[in-house]
């Protein structure tokens, strides 16, 4: 495993990390969770990730039981949860000082955790001033509920905003956030957060390095039975997988998977190790159903070496560099 420090802090976190998103609690039980768990430990993995809305909460319930039936060592782990949709009522959504306050609480409950390392701010709130999100957070981490705070898909505005903010009122700013990045989806990561690497020592964490699938070559031949496409609440996966833009994607995949079988990996393999060239990319998170898939994507560091110069040009003249519409969810 390879290990890197997020953004200028002090903190290293595997290159390859595990999170809980869909798959816990909406696509396996805890058993094989456990299992998932247990291979990315292994591994090396240090880093896993979870949020409050994740199956209800019910992600982090099962992670906090499997932490504690494994018994690891708790410095060796890096652990997060991300606050933003914490339920129905009228104060369980959003940065408020008072969600942010009770979530947390609330997260570490269901983890059967102290603190986490990592807490992110799961989405921008409109509505809630970001002096506030940021006091907010600063009196989590001063209580030593969490020891980072960062963001999830803000702006790079709303970034900086919240930075200055910290810097000017003697608060603690925001270490990291984690945005979506992959071959399709490049212009947040390299291009519009470029200027935060150097200023502020941004990290990121970054999640759906396969795009969906359909960086694994699974929607060639159509939308597969078992995908987390029919789970509720995940159709906007499918219909970016069947919408026009999806299908060009798709095609292009196809074309890279010709330059992964040259290279003799797997598609998804070149996709997580194509991430990990980035200088910008503190840690990518993988997700899996099986144990397999686990050991599979953890051999995507060996690939690392094989992406030389010529074989990032050949996937640089397969793909295009237009930014993609965010999903309004996750």
């Amino acid at each position: 495993m390879l290990y890197r420090f997020l953004g200028a802090s002090g903190i290293k976190l595997s290159a390859l990390s595990f999170g809980a998103w869909v798959t816990f609690s909406d696509q396996i039980d805890e058993t094989v969770a456990t299992e998932c768990m247990k291979a990315a430990y292994d591994a090396g993995v240090n880093f896993f990730d979870n949020a409050e809305v994740y199956a209800g909460g019910r992600a982090e319930l099962m992670m906090g039981s499997i932490l504690k039936k494994m018994g690891w060592k708790r410095s060796d782990l890096v652990l997060s949860t991300k606050i933003f949709w914490g339920g129905s009522g009228p104060n369980d959504r959003g940065l408020s000082r008072k969600h942010i306050l009770e979530g947390t609480d609330s997260a570490l409950k269901r983890l059967q955790q102290d603190y986490v390392d990592l807490i992110f701010c799961h989405r921008p709130d409109q509505d809630t001033p970001i002096e506030e999100t940021v006091r907010a957070m600063t009196h989590v981490v001063n209580q030593g509920k969490a020891l980072y705070w960062g963001t999830s898909e803000w702006s790079r505005e709303q970034i900086r905003a919240a930075y200055d903010i910290a810097r000017r009122e003697h608060l603690i700013p925001p270490t990291m956030d984690q945005p979506q990045y992959n071959m399709f989806h490049r212009e947040r990561v390299e291009r519009e957060y470029y200027p935060l690497y150097a200023e502020i020592g941004l990290g990121t964490t970054i999640w759906s390095p396969l795009a969906g699938g359909i960086l694994t070559g699974k929607y060639k031949d159509g939308i597969p039975t078992d995908t987390r496409t029919k789970l509720p609440g995940y159709q906007w996966i499918r219909q970016r997988v069947e919408s026009e833009h999806g299908r060009q994607q798709i095609q292009k995949a196809e074309q890279l998977q010709k330059i992964s079988e040259e290279l003799g990996v797997s598609l998804a393999q070149m996709a997580l190790a194509w991430c990990l060239k980035s200088p910008f990319v503190s840690t990518v998170i993988t997700g899996a159903s099986k144990p397999e898939q686990v050991k599979e994507n953890m051999a995507a560091l060996e690939v690392i070496p094989k992406l030389t110069d010529e074989v990032m040009t050949r996937i640089e003249e397969i793909l295009d560099n237009k930014p993609e519409p965010e999903p309004s969810f996750r």
